[in-house]
Order: structure tokens, then C-alpha cells, then sequence
């Protein structure tokens, strides 16, 4: 294969990954901000304004994820949106095992490596032109 193929094959799967991560956070960010509090707080055994806030920042990073590439400006937010997806996954991933066990926590592990798939594959790898944007961390 190609160096060009390879390219656009993986710019293609990177693409359809974000768009499920986008529609999986998009729905359960929406979920836990469409639910009444004290019903969120009961569910997740948590306070319930600490989960609207989780579903705010899952809305906001599913946005993030699609956005920037879509229309082709800030596209440096996508890997850091999906970072800060992967935080929200990796302490669901915790709280999960230690309150449930590890059956349940396997669809939080899973979208928590396709985030990191996201931020390997869309991280700059470093200035090849000029004009190409800079993550300053």
C-alpha cells in the first residue's frame, strides 16, 4: 500500500472513530443533562450536579471531536477534546470496577482507547511547514 493510500485509509478510520465517540457522548452527556437531578444523583451514586457537570463536558468534548474538523479551523482542539474524554473514561473506568466489578466497565474502557486512538492519530506530530499549527503545552 501506498504511503498516500495509508494516509487517507487512516484520516478515514480516524474519522469514522470520532464520529461514534461524538454519538456516544453526545447521547450519554445528553442523557445526564436531560435527567432531573436527584434521578442522576440515585443512578450514578454520586451528586447529581457533579454528573450534569460530567454531561456537560461529554457534550462539549463530542463537539470538539467533530467541529474543528469539519469546518477546517482550531483543528488542534480535536486530540484535546479527546484527552479530556479520556480523563472522564479512565475515572469511569475506576469507579466503575471498584463499585460494580470489571463486566460493566468494559464500554467505558473501550471508548476510552478509541479517545486515545483519536489523540495519537490527530496529535501534531511536529512543525513540517511553517504554517502548520503548534500544540504549546
Amino acid at each position: 500500500m501506498r504511503y498516500f493510500e495509508r494516509t487517507r485509509a487512516r484520516r478515514a478510520t480516524l474519522w469514522v472513530v470520532q464520529g461514534l465517540l461524538a454519538a456516544l457522548y453526545l447521547f450519554a452527556g445528553g442523557m445526564k443533562l436531560l435527567m432531573p437531578v436527584d434521578a442522576l444523583a440515585a443512578q450514578a451514586h454520586m451528586p447529581g450536579m457533579f454528573m450534569k457537570f460530567i454531561g456537560a463536558c461529554e457534550v462539549a468534548g463530542a463537539l470538539g471531536l467533530i467541529l474543528p474538523g469539519l469546518l477546517r479551523t482550531g483543528r488542534v482542539l480535536t486530540p484535546l477534546a479527546a484527552v479530556g474524554l479520556l480523563i472522564i473514561m479512565i475515572s469511569a473506568v475506576l469507579l466503575t470496577v471498584a463499585r460494580m466489578g470489571v463486566a460493566p466497565a468494559v464500554l467505558p474502557l473501550v471508548a476510552g482507547l478509541l479517545d486515545a486512538v483519536v489523540v495519537y492519530g490527530r496529535w501534531p506530530k511536529g512543525s513540517r511547514r511553517a504554517s502548520e499549527p503548534h500544540l504549546a503545552i
